[in-house]
Formats: C-alpha cells, sequence, structure tokens
C-alpha cells in the first residue's frame, strides 16, 4: 500500500508526489474548534476513519454528527483527553491501537496562547501553556512516528506559528513554544528523509478564533486586515501542503512575505525595534 500517487501538472512539467489521504485513517488533536476543527474538516472528504482528540466530548460529538451527514461512511472516532496528562494520552493511544487503529495522518494542532508582560503572567497558565504546546506536542509525535517509519508511509503536519519566527513582547512564552515546535519540525523532517514519512510545519499568522480569548483577547482591530486568515482557508492551505510534502506553508500571501521579510532581516536590527514595542507596551500598561 502506497501513500503516494505521482502527478504532473506544472508548466514546466516536473513530476511532484502527491499524498494521497483517500481511505487513510488522521488523528487530530485540538479538533474541538479553531484551526484544528476546519482542518478535520477538510480531512473528512478524503480519509476513511478521522480521530477527534480534545477535552469538549460535547463538542467533539457534536462535529462527528455533522461531519457523518455529509459522509456517512466516513468512520469518525471521538477521543476526549487532555493531552497535558501524559498517562492518559497514552492510553488513549494504547486504546486505539487495540481497537485496529491505524494513524497514517498526524495534525499535531493542540495547544493555546498567552498575552501580558512575563513578570506578570500567571505560572500556572506559563505551565500549562508549557505542558501541552512543548512537552505534550512532543510525546504525541514521538508516540506516532515509529509506527510509521516502520510501515515506510505517513504524513504529519505541527501546527507552529509565524509567532515562533521572531521573539514576541507581551507573548514571549507562547512565542517560545511555537518556536520549539517550527525547529523540531524540520529537525525531524530531515531526519525522516528517504523514510516515506512527511513532516509539514504550519505557521498561521493571525486567525480568529477561540483561541484569541483564550490567548488574554487579541484585538482584530491591532492588526491590519490583510494579516488576518480565516480558519477555513487556513486549513485548505494547510491540507494542501501536507499533500504535497511542503517542509511548511504560512497561509496568506501577507503573512507569508511577512515572515519572509521577518526572517531575512538581522538581529542586529530586529532588537531595537522589539525594545521599542516592549517600552510600548510596558508605557501602556502603565496608563
Amino acid at each position: 500500500m502506497s501513500l503516494w500517487v505521482d502527478f504532473r501538472d506544472n508548466k514546466f512539467g516536473e513530476r511532484y508526489r502527491l499524498i494521497d489521504l483517500r481511505g487513510k485513517s488522521a488523528l487530530v488533536t485540538g479538533a474541538s474548534a479553531g484551526i484544528g476543527e476546519a482542518i478535520a474538516r477538510v480531512l473528512a472528504r478524503e480519509v476513511g476513519t478521522l480521530v477527534l482528540v480534545a477535552r469538549r466530548r460535547e463538542r467533539l460529538d457534536a462535529i462527528a454528527a455533522d461531519l457523518k451527514k455529509d459522509r456517512a461512511n466516513l468512520r469518525v472516532i471521538v477521543r476526549a483527553c487532555d493531552l497535558v496528562h501524559r498517562a492518559a494520552t497514552a492510553v488513549m493511544f494504547d486504546a486505539l491501537e487495540k481497537d485496529g487503529v491505524v494513524i497514517d495522518i498526524l495534525i499535531n494542532n493542540a495547544g493555546f496562547g498567552d498575552r501580558g508582560l512575563f513578570e506578570g503572567a500567571d505560572w500556572k497558565k506559563i505551565e500549562s501553556l508549557l505542558e501541552l504546546n512543548v512537552v505534550s506536542a512532543t510525546f504525541v509525535l514521538r508516540r506516532l512516528l515509529p509506527g510509521m517509519v516502520a510501515r515506510r508511509f505517513g504524513a504529519v503536519l505541527n501546527v507552529g506559528s509565524t509567532a515562533g519566527i521572531v521573539p514576541s513582547p507581551e507573548s514571549a512564552t507562547y512565542a517560545a513554544s511555537k518556536a520549539y515546535l517550527n525547529h523540531l519540525n524540520e529537525a525531524v523532517r530531515a531526519e525522516l528523509s528517504g523514510t516515506g514519512v512527511s513532516l509539514t510545519a504550519l505557521l498561521p499568522g493571525p486567525v480568529p478564533t477561540e483561541f484569541q480569548a483564550v490567548a488574554g483577547g487579541m484585538l482584530r482591530p491591532a492588526i491590519p486586515r490583510p494579516f488576518w486568515v480565516d480558519a477555513a482557508t487556513c486549513a485548505e492551505e494547510a491540507i494542501r501542503a501536507l499533500k504535497r510534502g511542503d517542509a511548511r506553508v504560512v497561509p496568506g500571501l501577507a503573512p507569508r512575505l511577512a515572515a519572509l521579510a521577518v526572517e531575512a532581516t538581522p538581529k542586529a536590527f530586529l532588537r531595537p525595534l522589539l525594545a521599542r514595542v516592549g517600552r510600548g507596551l510596558r508605557n501602556r500598561k502603565k496608563q
């Protein structure tokens, strides 16, 4: 059984290898809302089995029922699990394996953000953020990759962020956690070269979802409209990139250009700009 189908459709006649999702099993973490839910809806068009993982069972059940309406032969498995609890997560994976569910596609999406000056941040929230965004994401990836490598096929979408490209005052811990995931994706992708397993990093910019409220209410007017990408568009671009086996994808033209510009700017030039932003945030806090 092959994960890949060949297609040829660019003007240079170059041959690409496209991941074939038909009949495969996909698992999406953080599937109850936002980007995770949107990606699950895109995957539901093609995969044979879709495993939805999040804490909110009622929300997952509602999404599963909705997906089944559109495609009755789709197998949807709901698993309510707080991924911060590693033992419970391991039990969930053990149960899936016992039921014969082999995960071909992983959408490693679960995570949340935080906003505010670092010294005033709530430690429990920081700790939970690092546990979910860093440790849990790594655990899920490490749990599923050996099977993919042994079968010589698999595809992973690690949901990082454009915030992980540059240090972000007022989102220091979140940006650092996503920088970790961005780098982890690149390194493990390199290790997996030639194994038949592909890793893609999704680096979204601002996406209007519940994420903003959990992070502390990043207001849409604070960021120019062209930089916002809705969750559905983000999901479509993400799955297209995963199918191509791309190293990474930044949805939306404006965020993509901004990411490239930031990456091309030397740190020596960025630091004074970041310092100015930091002073502005602190002065605003005093008002």
